[in-house]
């Protein structure tokens, strides 16, 4: 997986981010698992996947709490 720009991940449309997040936690699943079992060779993904994780999430809340402000007026 390439970096991706916080600008290009804003584009992206609620179901691509859900779609992006359940992967990236099923990235980080495995890493774990290939930790624990010594097979784990790119051990920088773990930071990359945590920060892609957490940037997703961010813009995730930030448009469900844009949604119910703007929706409560």
């Amino acid at each position: 997986m390439a970096k991706t720009n916080i600008s290009e991940t804003r584009k992206l449309t609620d179901a691509d981010i859900n779609e992006k997040i359940v992967g990236i936690r099923k990235e980080l699943f495995d890493l774990r698992f290939q930790q624990a079992t010594r097979q784990l060779e790119k051990t920088h993904r773990f930071k990359e996947a945590r920060t892609e994780l957490a940037q997703l999430l961010t813009i995730q809340k930030e448009r469900i709490r844009s949604n119910t402000s703007s929706g409560s007026h």
